[in-house]
């Protein structure tokens, strides 16, 4: 099926051109859109009479869509979601994500100006290209991130893997240092056990020490009670 342009479409032709496409690329598509007419002698009478009015416009909507280009492009923002620790989201960022990401930032897209051939299903920063007319487009990037603190490092130019990296190396760190409080307290343990020993040697010695004292408390006692009963013989 033959179709006259009127606008530029990508991989198709220019304005003005006369191109063949399928059937159903027209009628659902291009036709309905306004991008073109069904060729015939009428259509492409009419095409001639209005051309220069049709040229006028687009040439209009160009330069609009070129002052927002300047705003746009490179813009990057940032999208929350869960995922597991190999970054692979609980679900997906779809068009309708990125619609909406780029509208609260206050630029105005709908979801025909989205090309994203898939929905992002990992974490990390992903290029989406916006057409905001046929002969303008522009490039912004989707930070998908589990945090805002993540989005900031990943913004940074860390992989989803260096940051796993460095969250292991962490608690590999923290694993070492509780290794070597507990080892000192091993050693402490067994310092304490080799004192043991000198303790009850000096306990013993504590003993001995009593014991002595005891047995001269004793003999002194006897020569006490011997000294009373040769005094009391005197008497």
């Amino acid at each position: 099926m033959e179709v006259i342009l009127l606008e530029r479409v990508e991989k198709l032709g220019n304005l003005g051109e006369v191109v063949s496409v399928k059937p159903g690329y027209a009628r659902n598509y291009l036709l309905p859109s306004g991008k073109a007419l069904r060729s015939s002698k009428a259509n492409m009478a009419r095409f001639e009479a209005e051309r220069a009015g049709i040229e006028k416009l687009n040439a209009e909507k160009r330069d609009e869509a070129k002052g927002r280009a300047e705003s746009m492009d490179g813009h990057r923002f940032v999208v929350i979601r869960q995922a597991a620790d190999s970054g692979a989201l609980y679900g997906s960022v779809s068009t309708r994500d990125v619609v909406d990401a780029l509208v609260a930032d206050g630029f105005k897209v709908d979801r025909s100006q989205i090309e994203l051939e898939n929905p992002i299903k990992e974490l990390g920063l992903h290029e989406i290209r916006v057409i905001l007319h046929p002969e303008v487009d522009v490039t912004v990037t989707a930070n998908v991130a589990r945090s805002e603190d993540e989005a900031e490092l990943q913004a940074q130019g860390k992989s989803i893997a260096e940051l796993r990296a460095e969250e292991e190396a962490a608690e590999a760190a923290e694993f070492d240092v509780r290794s070597l409080f507990d080892e000192d307290a091993d050693i402490r343990e067994e310092i304490l056990k080799d004192d043991a020993p000198a303790d009850d040697e000096k306990s013993d010695d504590d003993d001995d020490e009593s014991g002595d004292s005891a047995d001269r408390r004793a003999k002194k006692d006897l020569r006490d009670i011997g000294d009373e009963e040769y005094a009391d013989a005197d008497d």
